[in-house]
């Protein structure tokens, strides 16, 4: 569920227009990656044939069920199993400096920056406890971007899905979730997800390795400020590993 829905059942819009049902107007795409080895035969000047493996690489956007109207998926049966919280991540939540107001109550993951508000889905609606707290890191990483922290640019309810903004904060979102991951312990548990989530957004951007490092050092201050850690520490433990060095 790090992608913030309960349902683990996704269509692209045109397979939910083949199904009688529909995209609900104002949702927004998730990217995701599909590649797999594929033989083909080559013939050299020759005339003689071999067969090459090559990689093949697909990009779609999809839908989960929940943003689509008309569409009847498969019952899933109740997760009943208890969640046993990490105290690392607990403690990283609850002492977040200037915290948004965080709810669990709608089935799906965002953080809502004109409320100022995380919504979360139930607990035991996750398929472990690492995915659980991976997703908050990713909204929580959402909210610094509100003027009242870090007043990051394009962190806003302005940005266009799609755009280069939009990409850019997604990205800031994921890496920060993977440092606060990293700061908590959980990151060998949830690497795979985080790096097929970042994939998906680095191809909207289009290869473009500068704003994939701007949104990596906007990432660090993101984590930074969620840990508590001002650039005075930042200093101090700098100037410290300096001094020792000498």
């Amino acid at each position: 569920l790090c992608s913030g829905f309960e349902s683990p059942f996704w269509l692209t819009f045109n397979q939910a227009r083949q199904r009688g049902g529909s995209v609900r107007k104002g949702e927004r795409a998730t990217p995701v990656i599909f590649w797999k080895m594929r033989d083909i035969r080559e013939t050299d000047d020759a005339g003689e044939v071999s067969m090459k493996r090559i990689p093949l690489l697909r990009y779609f956007s999809v839908f989960n069920v929940a943003q689509c109207d008309g569409i009847d998926a498969p019952a899933l049966g109740r997760n009943e199993r208890p969640f046993e919280p990490i105290a690392e991540c607990e403690r990283i939540v609850a002492e977040m400096p200037n915290p948004p107001a965080i709810q669990h109550k709608e089935p799906q993951a965002y953080y809502m920056p004109a409320l100022d508000r995380v919504n979360m889905p139930a607990r035991q609606a996750f398929d472990n406890e690492s995915s659980y707290y991976a997703t908050i890191f990713h909204e929580l990483t959402h909210s610094t971007g509100h003027e009242s922290r870090l007043n990051r640019r394009g962190s806003d309810v302005t940005r266009r899905f799609g755009s280069a903004d939009y990409a850019q904060e997604e990205l800031v979102a994921e890496m920060g979730a993977a440092f606060l991951c990293g700061a908590a312990g959980i990151e060998n548990a949830t690497i795979d997800n985080s790096a097929a989530y970042l994939s998906g957004w680095i191809q909207r951007l289009k290869g473009d390795a500068k704003l994939a490092v701007v949104a990596a050092a906007q990432a660090q201050k993101a984590a930074d400020y969620i840990l508590g850690r001002s650039a005075a520490d930042e200093a101090v433990a700098t100037g410290s590993t300096e001094a020792e060095s000498d």
